[in-house]
C-alpha cells in the first residue's frame, strides 16, 4: 500500500501523463540498485537526470535475499555511502539486524552486514528518490536505444541521442545508464519449464538486447537463482541454532551514529541440508532445465543442485533462515536456491531439520539473462562502442546488490560528468574495492558471475570498511557530487582523528616508562610513542586514556578507527611503497584509440589482446592476460613516443 501511495505522489507531482517530446542530459533505464544509485549520482552532478523503470512500485526491489553487506561487499556500500550515495543510509533504515563478519579477525576482512525489512527498504529508497533535486521517475519500458553516427570518432559505432520506449515514444538524452539486471532477454527456469521474465511474474527487457546486438555488442548468458519463500508460521525454530545480532550495530552510513532498529533486531536460525534432501535433489536433476544449460552460474552462492554435484563427499550444507521484516511472516532459506520442479521442492525442503512441516508460499528458480563483455568498456564504465552509453550491474556480469550499486554509483557519476562536459571520475585498484571490481571486469572479463571478496584486493589493509570516507569522500567532493552537510560531517570527522592521533604519537616513553604506568612492552630499549602502542593487541585508545585524558571526550567510534590505524600502522607504510609504485604505472596513460599495428615487436596474439580491451594506462597493461614483459618494454616505448599527442587531446576546453 505504502510504495502504491508513494508512486501515486511521483505521478501527480510530476505530471506523468506522458513520456513523450522529453529531453534529459542523462537517462538511466531500471531502477534496481544499480539504477537508483546511477540515477541519484547523475542529478548530484547537476545534470538533469530521468529514471526510467517498468513499475514504480519495484524501485528498490530486493530481488532475491533480504540482506545488504557481507565480507568484501559490506566495503562497499561503505564507499558507496563515501560518496554520498544511498545504500548505506537506507540499510541504516530499514535493516532488522546488525552484525559485522569476521570481527575476531583483523579489520582488513572484517565484513559489515545486515538483515533487512524488504518493505522498509523499498519505502525508504523511494522516499529518497521521490524529492532527489533535479531527478525525475517515470514508468516506462525502453524498448531501444536511439543513435547518431555523425561526428563519432572512427573508432565508434555511433554515439546516443535518446531512448524509444515501447509506445513509440522518444525521450531525448546525450547519456544512457542501462542497469536492467536480470531482465536483459531474461528467462525463468522451474523444473522443465521455461518462460520469458526478469524477475517472478516480471516481464523482460527484450529490445534492447536486440539494440546491443546491432551494435556490435558480444551477448553472453548467464545464470543466477532464488530460493523458494517459506511460510514462518510453519516451522519449528525450537532446536535450531540461533543468531542475534550485534548488542551495539555498526551503521553502514558514516552520516549516522546509530541505527533506526537498534532495540529491536529479529535473530536468524541456522539449520542444515540431510542426506535425505540430497536424494531427492539427485533423483530430479533430470527434470532441472537449469542445471543442464551450459551457461555459467554463480560460483560463490551457488544452486542446491551445484553444491550436491560439486561437493558429492558433503554430508550436509548450511541453511541460514532469515526473517524478511517485521510485518511479514515469510522466511528466506539463504542456501539452497534450486530450480526443482515446483512439486519437489516442497517435500525436498521437509526432510530439513526444522522444516518438517514447512509450507512454501512462493516457489524457488533459476534465471538465465544477457550480459556484456565487460571489457568493451571503459574505467568510467561507459562502453567503448557507443558514446554516451554506460552499463551498471548484472549486464556487466557481476552479481550481488553491493556489486551493482557500486557500479551504478560510479556509471552514473560519469554520465552526469560527460553531459556536463566535465572530466571522468575513475576509481583504480589503489582507491577501493570498487576500483578493484571495475578494474578486473575491463581487464580480464568474467566467465561467471562477478562478486566480490576482500581477497581479490591486492591492498586490503589500506582498503578497509572503516576508512572508505577518508580514501573516497574528497575525491568525490572534487568530482562535485558530495552534498555540503556530508562534506561538512567528513571534515569534522577528518579533524578529530587527526588530532588524537598527533596526541597518541607526542606521548612517548621507553619500556620501562609504560611498565611503570602499567603498559608492559618487550624490554628492547626502543623508546614508543602511545601510538605505537596500539600495535599491541591488548592495548586500545580506551586504555590510553587514564593516561591521556583527552581521549576520553571523543566518541567511541573515532576511537575504535583509531586503533585499526595503529594495528596496522607498521604493515601500512610497506603497502604505501606498493601503492606508489602502482600509481606509478597508473598515471602513464595509454591512448585508448592507440594503432596496435603501429607498435613494433608485439605478437599477433598480443596485438588481439590489446585491441580487445584497450587499456587506458601502462598499469592496466601490465594486468591483462597474456602480457609478457618484452610486450611491456615495446608498449611503453611506443607510447612515450606519442603521449605527447594525446596528451594534448585531452585538454578539456573551459565552459563559457
Amino acid at each position: 500500500m505504502l510504495c502504491r501511495q508513494l508512486c501515486k505522489r511521483v505521478w501527480s507531482r510530476r505530471g506523468l501523463a506522458t513520456v513523450a517530446n522529453l529531453s534529459y542530459d542523462v537517462c538511466v533505464i531500471g531502477g534496481g540498485h544499480a539504477g537508483c544509485e546511477a540515477a541519484a549520482a547523475a542529478a548530484r552532478t547537476g545534470a538533469r537526470t530521468l529514471l526510467l523503470t517498468q513499475k514504480l512500485d519495484t524501485i528498490g526491489e530486493l530481488s532475491c535475499n533480504p540482506s545488504i553487506g557481507g565480507v568484501g561487499k559490506g566495503t562497499l556500500v561503505r564507499e558507496v555511502d563515501a560518496l554520498d550515495g544511498l545504500m548505506g543510509r537506507v540499510s541504516d533504515k530499514a535493516g532488522v539486524q546488525f552484525h559485522i563478519l569476521n570481527r575476531s579477525k583483523g579489520a582488513a576482512v572484517w565484513g559489515p552486514r545486515a538483515q533487512i525489512d524488504r518493505d522498509l527498504y523499498k519505502k525508504h529508497m523511494q522516499s529518497a528518490l521521490i524529492d532527489y533535486p533535479r531527478l525525475d521517475v517515470r514508468a516506462g519500458s525502453v524498448f531501444d536505444l536511439v543513435f547518431n553516427h555523425e561526428d563519432v570518432a572512427k573508432s565508434r559505432w555511433g554515439k546516443i541521442s535518446g531512448v524509444r520506449l515501447d509506445n513509440g515514444s522518444v525521450i531525448d538524452c546525450t547519456q544512457v545508464v542501462i542497469c536492467t539486471g536480470t531482465f536483459l532477454s531474461g528467462e525463468i527456469h522451474i523444473g522443465l519449464q521455461r518462460f520469458p521474465a526478469g524477475r517472478i511474474n516480471e516481464a523482460p527487457s527484450l529490445g534492447l538486447s536486440a539494440s546491443l546486438n546491432a551494435a556490435g555488442f558480444k551477448l553472453r548468458r548467464l545464470q543466477t537463482g532464488t530460493p523458494a519463500r517459506l511460510d514462518g508460521k510453519t516451522i519449528n525454530f525450537a532446536n535450531l541454532d540461533r543468531q542475534d545480532g550485534d548488542a551495539s550495530p555498526s551503521p553502514f552510513s558514516f552520516l549516522n551514529s546509530t541505527v533506526d532498529n537498534a532495540v529491536n533486531q529479529i535473530p536468524c536460525f541456522k539449520t542444515n541440508t540431510t542426506a535425505a534432501t540430497h536424494q531427492i535433489v539427485k533423483d530430479n536433476l533430470h527434470n532441472c532445465v537449469h542445471i543442464q544449460e551450459t551457461k555459467k552460474g554463480p560460483r560463490y552462492c551457488p544452486s542446491l543442485e551445484s553444491k550436491i554435484l560439486r561437493f558429492g563427499h558433503r554430508e550436509s550444507h548450511n541453511i541460514w533462515l532469515e526473517p524478511e521484516g517485521y510485518n511479514s511472516d515469510v522466511v528466506y532459506p539463504n542456501g539452497i536456491s534450486c530450480s526443482l520442479p515446483e512439486d519437489v521442492q516442497e517435500p525436498m525442503m521437509r526432510t530439513i531439520p526444522g522444516l518438517e512441516n514447512v509450507r512454501m508460499v512462493r516457489p524457488a528458480y533459476g534465471v538465465e539473462y544477457d550480459h556484456v563483455d565487460a571489457r568493451e568498456l571503459g574505467p568510467t564504465l561507459e562502453t567503448k562502442r557507443i558514446q554516451g552509453l554506460f552499463l551498471a550491474g548484472q549486464i556487466n556480469g557481476t552479481t550481488g546488490y553491493e556489486e551493482a550499486a557500486a557500479q551504478g554509483i560510479v556509471a552514473g557519476i560519469n554520465a552526469g560528468l560527460s553531459a556536463l562536459q566535465r572530466p571522468p571520475f575513475i576509481l583504480t585498484r589503489g582507491d577501493g574495492y570498487t576500483g578493484v571490481m571495475i578494474d578486473d571486469l575491463i581487464i580480464k572479463g568474467t566467465e561467471e558471475p562477478y562478486r566480490m571478496f576482500t581477497s581479490r584486493s591486492e591492498y586490503r589493509m589500506t582498503l578497509r570498511s572503516d576508512n572508505a570516507d577518508l580514501r573516497l569522500t574528497e575525491k568525490g567532493r572534487l568530482a562535485g557530487i558530495v552534498s555540503d552537510g556530508r562534506w561538512e560531517t567528513f571534515q569534522s570527522t577528518r579533524s578529530a582523528l587527526y588530532s588524537a592521533t598527533e596526541t597518541l604519537k607526542s606521548v612517548v616513553f621507553s619500556p620501562q616508562g609504560w611498565a611503570e604506568r602499567g603498559y608492559p612492552v618487550p624490554l628492547d630499549g626502543v623508546r614508543r610513542s602511545a601510538f605505537e602502542m596500539l600495535r599491541y593487541r591488548n592495548i586500545s585508545s580506551v586504555a590510553l586514556s587514564a593516561l591521556i585524558p583527552e581521549l576520553a571526550k571523543l566518541d567511541p567510534r573515532l576511537l575504535a578507527r583509531i586503533d585499526i590505524d595503529g594495528h596496522y600502522d607498521a604493515h601500512l607504510s610497506r603497502q604505501e611503497a606498493d601503492l606508489r609504485h602502482f600509481q606509478e604505472d597508473e598515471n602513464l596513460l595509454l591512448d585508448p584509440q592507440m594503432d596496435y599495428s603501429a607498435v613494433d615487436g608485439l605478437s599477433s596474439e598480443v596485438r588481439e589482446r590489446l585491441l580487445r580491451v584497450r587499456p587506458t594506462t601502462i598499469g592496466a597493461a601490465k594486468r591483462m592476460e597474456g602480457m609478457t614483459p618484452t610486450s611491456m618494454v615495446y608498449l611503453l616505448r611506443h607510447a612515450k613516443r606519442t603521449f605527447k599527442k594525446y596528451e594534448e587531446s585531452l585538454i578539456v576546453q573551459p565552459l563559457v
